[in-house]
Order: C-alpha cells, then sequence, then structure tokens
C-alpha cells in the first residue's frame, strides 16, 4: 500500500505492506504526495513538492521491497495541497498514459467560462 505521510516532518510518499504491517519503505527522496501503483505493481508515480509527476520502480523479494531514485517524468500544473487535501487530480491508465486534471493555480492565465442559460435557436 503507497500513501503519504508527514511523519518526518514534510509529506514523502511510502508503501507498507497490507495487511501485515509490518515493514514501511520510503520512496519520495524530497518529498512527495498523491501516489499511485502502475497497473502492473512495478513502477509508483506521485506528485513532487515542485509539482513535477515522478516515478520510482520498485522491486520486492519476499517479504522486502527496492525502489530505485524517483525519475522527473514532466512538470504539471496542478493546484497544490498536501495529501489531506488529495482529490485524485490524476490517474493512471493500464497502458502507462495518465489523465491530469491540471487545476491552474493562477486564475487570471484561465480562459474565461461563458454559460448560456435558456439559449434556444432561432425559429425559421
Amino acid at each position: 500500500m503507497a500513501y503519504a505521510t508527514n511523519e518526518s516532518g514534510r509529506y514523502e510518499v511510502v508503501v507498507t505492506s497490507f495487511p501485515n504491517t509490518s515493514g514501511k519503505w520510503q520512496v519520495s527522496t524530497s518529498g512527495g504526495m498523491q501516489p499511485r501503483w502502475r497497473a502492473d505493481g512495478k513502477e509508483i508515480y506521485f506528485i513532487s513538492r515542485d509539482l513535477t509527476m515522478m516515478a520510482a520502480a520498485v522491486r520486492t523479494s519476499g517479504a522486502s521491497l527496492e525502489t530505485d531514485t524517483p525519475v522527473a517524468l514532466f512538470q504539471t500544473r496542478m493546484r497544490q495541497g498536501g495529501p489531506a487535501d488529495d482529490k485524485h487530480q490524476y490517474d493512471v491508465s493500464t497502458d502507462g498514459r495518465f489523465l491530469i486534471n491540471e487545476m491552474v493555480n493562477d486564475a487570471s492565465s484561465a480562459p474565461p467560462v461563458t454559460l448560456i442559460l435558456n439559449w434556444r435557436p432561432k425559429q425559421k
């Protein structure tokens, strides 16, 4: 099971076994939140403190787990927030593509939305 915790003083992504929670391994190295597993369980994706999508390879051997150093995949424009504000801003499909809800932090850069109510086409 992967989750974010601030036990160290900042949010980091960790993995623990489940239901027996005897082991705990830190995946992120410089902060992280919103972890998601790759469909085959061989990689964990998460969002770094600077909102970069990160990936860390995962290998298991019996009751132990090893992770590679996380690598940056791409920069996102997600809104900032910790795991307490985790609204599942992204997901990973089985083919490895990402679906991201990029809520822009600066409302002035977002295009306006126009909503027209009770509109009816002109009759011929």
